[in-house]
């Protein structure tokens, strides 16, 4: 698998759990979440579709939302791969 495509589909992946983290905290609307938490919309939108290259730095303040270490999200994310 080349560079970008693994890429591409840790993006979704981290999409994806983001997604269900929001669901968790009773969201049912992205744009409901980012509007509570001043995230810009369509970003967030594009986080959880996994379309945008997602720094450092906003992966944690998501996190910090959600009470969640780095080490949290991504053991919780490669646990859920192996499903």
């Amino acid at each position: 698998m080349k560079e970008e495509e693994v890429l591409s589909n840790l993006l979704k992946r981290v999409g994806v759990k983001l997604t269900e983290l929001r669901k968790q905290k009773g969201y049912t609307s992205h744009e409901d979440f980012a509007f509570d938490n001043d995230i810009p919309r369509v970003q967030y939108w594009r986080i959880e579709k996994g379309t945008t290259n997602l720094t450092l730095k906003s992966l944690i303040r998501l996190l910090a939302i959600h009470k969640m270490t780095v080490e949290e999200f991504f053991s919780a994310l490669y646990k859920d791969s192996k499903r």
